[in-house]
Formats: structure tokens, C-alpha cells, sequence
């Protein structure tokens, strides 16, 4: 709590005690609550109301970054050589490398689906450049789609201060940009593979976001071109390696580091110069996280599916989550 939130409850507390029990009375404030359990539940929800504070429950970190590469298949990692600061989130943090894709492994499709914790029955979304559900999504929120995470934090903590950046422009169509503060393109990533990196430290250090999505392409277009599993492939996946650690460093920079959770996933895999198919090199994508509150066990065995992403992130931020969604959080990977 920072220090000005502190003033503010220190006030709300004098308010609510007067209110309850009289000037004299506030003074015996940590007495008395201790003596009332009840009263001291009604009170400390008055309290966080008055504060604009959470009052679903305390947050697991305050700031939480998911790293996005687009079409980076779990095959890779151990083949991979030069991947540095990845390595280092999975020995400092939880992973797995067989969460899977939903059908077709495909992107939009499966960007709404980890953003939203949803089945693609259930969302809409079902193709590689979906904008709009292609089946009527089961349930619409005020903004007239599916609730994704960022609209959950949003509605439950207006306060959040929530971004996505992106290399592909498809990604601002699938993250609901009504409910984020910041959302933007990085349009020239071709020409300049560092554009998206410089954007999110510029965002990072001056928004100390709550929830930042950064969604790289440049794998999956290197996949497309010259094709997966190839030395190219590897080449572009250790210099984006080495953007995530320009942004670990600007958490640090920011002051924020220790305060955060770092999630790295994918939409998909691939095969040759394609993806979108039913092979496990296509399907299964790793899974890392690391930060405040996250063990350092290495890899975990519990399945997972690209819909639990969404739910996992809900359960860092003690968000209650939508009857609609189908994601279960990994709650193993938390210390408490």
C-alpha cells in the first residue's frame, strides 16, 4: 500500500469508527476489532470501499507481465542454445511444455482463448485472423464480447492500469481494447525487430503497469518464411530471448521487479513453413511463470490447456471469475 493510500485509510477508519461507535471510540479502534471478529470483517470492507482498495482478496503481485510469442512451439526449447534469460524464468520459476493449443492451432483463435479462458465453441473465435467471432459468442459483456481477463480486472478494479503492446496488428481486435488504458502497434517490427522491445521498457518505467500483455511475431514469421525447427528459427527465437531480458531489466529499472509476476507462452507451434493442424509439434507450446509468490520447482506435471492462462492470471489478481469461462488456474505453481 502506498503511502497516500495509507493517509486515506487512516481517515476512512476515523470516518467508519465514528460512525459506528463515536469520536471516543476510535481511539480503541485496535482493541476493540480484535475482541469483535465480526464487526472487524464489516469494517475492514467498509475501509477498502472507502479506499477504493480490493476487496476480493489480496493480490498475489501487483504487477503481472505476459510475454507472447507468437508460433513458438515447445519442441524448441530443448534444442534451443542461446536463450539465456528463458532458461533462467524456468529455473527460477514453474513450467511445462506440453500445454496445448485449442484446434486449429492457429493464432486469433488462440489468443482469445488464453486471453478469455474459454473454449473457441464458446467465444466464437476460430481462424487465424478472426476480428470478429465467427459463431455468435455465448455471452457478451457491455462491450459486446466475450469477457476476456482484461475486461475481468477492469470491471472488478477500475483502478488497474492495464496495456497491450503488439507486433501483429490482429491482436488489438482479440484483447476487448475497451478495458485496457494503453494498447498500441508496433507496425515497422520488420525493418526494426527492436520497436516492440523499446515500447514496452518506455511503457514499463513511466505506467508501472498491473497487467501488461507483449505479444512478439517475429518467430512465427521466421517459421512462415524459411520454416520451423531450422537455424533461422533459433536465431530469431535468441534475439527475441534477449528482448525478454531488456524487459526484465526495465521491471527493475521501474522498481517493480520484486512486486512481479513474469508469464512467457505461445499460441501455437509449428511444422515446415505451416501450422494450424493436429501434430503435437504444432499443439503443444511451453508454459512459463516466475516471479512474487511462484515456486522455483522447475517443470510440473498437472495438464494444461491455452484457456487455463486466463484463469491463472484471474487467480494472481483474486479476480472472481466468470461462470462462462472453463480455465482452472495452476495453483501448484503458488507458494501460498
Amino acid at each position: 500500500m502506498s503511502g497516500r493510500e495509507r493517509i486515506r485509510c487512516k481517515k476512512a477508519t476515523e470516518i467508519v469508527f465514528w460512525g459506528l461507535h463515536g469520536y471516543n471510540s476510535t481511539i480503541q479502534y485496535y482493541q476493540y476489532a480484535k475482541k469483535e471478529t465480526m464487526e472487524k470483517k464489516i469494517i475492514c470492507l467498509l475501509l477498502a470501499v472507502l479506499c477504493g482498495l480490493p476487496v476480493l482478496g489480496k493480490w498475489k503481485a501487483d504487477h503481472v507481465i505476459l510475454i507472447g510469442l507468437d508460433g513458438w512451439g515447445a519442441y524448441s526449447v530443448p534444442k534451443a542454445t542461446n536463450i539465456p534469460n528463458l532458461q533462467s524464468l524456468m529455473r527460477g520459476g514453474c513450467y511445462t511444455l506440453k500445454k496445448r493449443s485449442v484446434l486449429p492451432s492457429e493464432s486469433a483463435v488462440n489468443w482469445y482463448t488464453m486471453f478469455c479462458g474459454a473454449t473457441p465453441e464458446m467465444h466464437g473465435y476460430t481462424n487465424w485472423n478472426s476480428r470478429v467471432p465467427e459463431i455468435p459468442s455465448m455471452v457478451l459483456n457491455e462491450h459486446g464480447v466475450f469477457p476476456t481477463v482484461f475486461y475481468e480486472l477492469h470491471r472488478q478494479y477500475p483502478k488497474a492500469v492495464i496495456g497491450c503492446l503488439a507486433e501483429w496488428d490482429g491482436i488489438r481486435y482479440l484483447v476487448d481494447t475497451l478495458s485496457v488504458n494503453y494498447e498500441a502497434v508496433a507496425s515497422n517490427y520488420e525493418k526494426d525487430s527492436e520497436q516492440l522491445c523499446r515500447m514496452s521498457e518506455a511503457y514499463i518505467k513511466a505506467q508501472k503497469p498491473n497487467l501488461l500483455a507483449v505479444i512478439f511475431d517475429q518467430i512465427d514469421h521466421t517459421g512462415h518464411a524459411i520454416g520451423h525447427d531450422t537455424p533461422a528459427y533459433y536465431k530469431t527465437l535468441s534475439r527475441v530471448d534477449g528482448y525478454i531480458g531488456r524487459i526484465i531489466q526495465a521491471l527493475k529499472d521501474a522498481g517493480i521487479y520484486d512486486d512481479s509476476i513474469i508469464i512467457v507462452t505461445s499460441d501455437h507451434g509449428g511444422i515446415g513453413k505451416k501450422h494450424g493442424g493436429k501434430l503435437l509439434v504444432e499443439l503443444e507450446i511451453p508454459f512459463i511463470i516466475f516471479g512474487k509468490d511462484i515456486k522455483n520447482t522447475g517443470e510440473f506435471k498437472e495438464t494444461m490447456m491455452q484457456f487455463d492462462t486466463a484463469a491463472t492470471i484471474a487467480d494472481i489478481f483474486s479476480l472472481k471469475m466468470p461462470q462462462c469461462w472453463r480455465g482452472q488456474s495452476m495453483k501448484q505453481v503458488f507458494k501460498k
